[in-house]
């Protein structure tokens, strides 16, 4: 976490980016600096065989308030995107969580996700991540069937 506060205070911009590859995101604008339009990465998937669908990716690494989880739910609204997701240096506070959970689910073929989701640094750091109704080449993985026996191969 030192080094994560030191890369913020140091260089907002390869924190962002840094953050962003935390979550498996592709950063906005092929890492251009400069206004973003509080897009900071975007993560891409599939809804049905034909249909891909965006979560958008903010990051924050200084003060952080319920305001900016406003800002996340009007660009997700905003770019048509089905999923927000919030990384920030700093603990949420329960009005951020209260207004992120306002926002409602999303509901995608592999069941229902918080619309915005909200992620610290030290919680990613710990492995968590968020939860995105991921598809593996547009359908539903079926389980892998495991039996006793094994075949014979004739030679």
């Amino acid at each position: 976490m030192a080094g994560a506060r030191n890369l913020a205070a140091r260089d907002k911009y390869q924190f962002q980016w840094w953050a962003v590859s935390l979550v498996d995101a592709v950063p906005h604008a092929g890492k251009k600096k400069g206004a973003d339009g509080g897009i900071d990465g975007k993560i891409y998937f599939r809804s049905s065989a034909k249909t891909v669908e965006t979560a958008i990716v903010s990051v924050k690494g200084g003060a952080i308030g319920v305001k900016d989880i406003r800002e996340l739910a009007n660009v997700v609204d905003r770019e048509k995107a089905k999923i927000g997701i919030f990384i920030s240096l700093e603990p949420h506070t329960q009005p951020m969580i209260k207004e992120a959970a306002g926002a409602g689910l999303y509901e995608g073929l592999t069941g229902k996700v918080p619309k915005l989701q909200l992620l610290t640094i030290d919680e990613l750091l710990d492995g968590k991540r968020p939860k995105i109704p991921l598809i593996e080449n547009g359908f539903k993985v079926a389980p892998i069937e495991h039996t006793d026996e094994q075949n014979e191969l004739d030679l």
